[in-house]
């Protein structure tokens, strides 16, 4: 009786000494998705593993885009209305500084490191390069009717994609040049690598598909157009009637590459091995953005139509959840301090 009285007086002492002594090594534990909220001026936060809205993040109006760094810490966010990028810590869910760009921006892409930060700006026709340390952007390049940015999880290369020159730029961010360019044969909305780098799937104004290129050999291999149920085009007021897909995410295991489709309010799974559509999802409506959690146990996508976030279940292909967020959410990305860093791509 004594030992078993003394077994729980040590576990409610070890218990207090983990929340009052090492509050930060509980939240480092905790995996987050980030939604930013595009007609609003926020940010929400939800607890993946409790799947609850647990806060907002106020960054400023027309809240675009959204990077992590590769361990979590930092999420880099982008704001139209003050041509910023704003830093976020993580631990804290709080904006820890904010940096001037030369234009408006759009969907933003930060190197695994966190170094630095590209940035497309959409009324200058650029990209901004961002030094995270120094707080300064510390080159522009040229790059046509720009649209997103992507980074593979490495520290020296990013890619981003021209919609006037219907390609994607590969930046090499040594020489702080771009290095190569791959034409994707249409205007690219969305784009994912993989892990490797050697492969990129490319979502295009007026398919229900993407597009697969070779980034080595830099041209298209093949183009993926999934049949729709309603073939009608829907009227949107923050998506051009030509966007049919615009989210596109990978699995963590590179196996399969989840698409979203504006037509069906839904997303499509598509075996890139087998190279044919598995299965098909009901999402809210106007679906977005699509990110995995890490134990790729999760599939999130953002619904800009009906302000609210689908949680989909991966194994059993079914939604989990749908919780409200913000006005018209868009972008998508989930920290989990603990993630370990993905090895280095190879180089396009």
């Amino acid at each position: 009786m004594i030992r078993a009285t003394l077994s729980r007086r040590m576990k409610i002492w070890l218990s207090w000494i983990l929340l009052l002594g090492f509050p930060g090594l509980l939240r480092s534990q905790s995996t987050k998705l980030y939604v930013t909220n595009s007609a609003s001026d926020d940010i929400t936060v939800i607890d993946l593993p409790s799947l609850r809205v647990t806060g907002s993040i106020k960054v400023g109006a027309r809240v675009h885009g959204a990077a992590v760094q590769a361990d979590g810490k930092r999420l880099f966010t982008t704001i139209e209305s003050e041509n910023a990028l704003k830093i976020i810590d993580t631990t804290q869910d709080k904006v820890i500084a904010a940096i001037k760009l030369t234009g408006r921006p759009h969907q933003c892409a930060a190197t695994g490191d966190g170094r630095y930060v590209a940035v497309p700006i959409r009324d200058k026709n650029s990209l901004d390069i961002v030094d995270v340390a120094q707080r300064k952007v510390v080159k522009t390049l040229p790059l046509s009717r720009p649209h997103d940015s992507v980074n593979a999880g490495s520290n020296r290369y990013v890619f981003a994609s021209s919609m006037g020159d219907q390609k994607i730029d590969v930046l090499d961010l040594e020489t702080m040049e771009y290095s190569a360019e791959i034409p994707v044969g249409g205007v690219p909305r969305p784009f994912v690598v993989s892990s490797d780098g050697k492969t990129m799937y490319v979502a295009l104004s007026n398919l229900h598909g993407f597009v697969a290129a070779d980034i080595v050999q830099r041209k298209i291999v093949s183009r993926v157009e999934i049949p729709a149920e309603h073939a009608h085009r829907k009227e949107r007021s923050l998506e051009p009637i030509e966007v049919l897909t615009h989210g596109l995410a990978l699995s963590p295991e590179q196996s399969e590459l989840w698409v979203t489709s504006l037509l069906d309010a839904s997303v499509y799974i598509y075996d890139v091995k087998a190279n044919k559509v598995t299965g098909r999802v009901a999402t809210g409506d106007g679906p977005n953005w699509v990110a995995f959690s890490p134990d790729g146990k999760y599939v999130c996508v953002s619904n800009t139509d009906s302000d609210d976030v689908s949680i989909i279940d991966v194994k059993s292909r079914r939604e989990f959840a749908r919780l409200k967020v913000g006005k018209a959410p868009k972008r998508l990305v989930v920290s989990g301090a603990s993630a370990a860093s993905p090895a280095e791509p190879a180089r396009p």
